[in-house]
């Protein structure tokens, strides 16, 4: 059972900094699916891209929740509605 929870708001900056991040690292990882190691200078650069890329994806995340004081939980993970820059609390409970 899922239980969504909202927990928070972004700016429209924060909110088009993070989905900057959010459709270049889905982008990565859809070219990822389909280019060869074979070819590995464009593989390796792909790979830089994707770490980098993922890093400052979670690095947002952190600061935001650092700034905004968004509750959690252990088994939870937040979302970001890119209509209404609202952030939601995702909570799974495994019966």
């Amino acid at each position: 059972m899922t239980n969504k929870k909202v927990v928070g708001r972004v700016t429209e900056e924060e909110k088009n900094e993070i989905m900057h991040l959010f459709e270049r690292r889905n982008g990565l990882n859809e070219l990822a699916k389909v280019l060869s190691p074979d070819n590995e200078e464009l593989y390796e650069k792909l790979v830089k891209d994707l770490g980098e890329t993922s890093t400052k994806f979670h690095q947002w995340w952190e600061h935001m929740a650092a700034k905004y004081q968004w509750e959690g939980t252990e088994t939870g993970s937040w979302e970001i509605n890119f209509q209404t820059n609202e952030i939601v609390l995702i909570n799974v409970n495994h019966n």
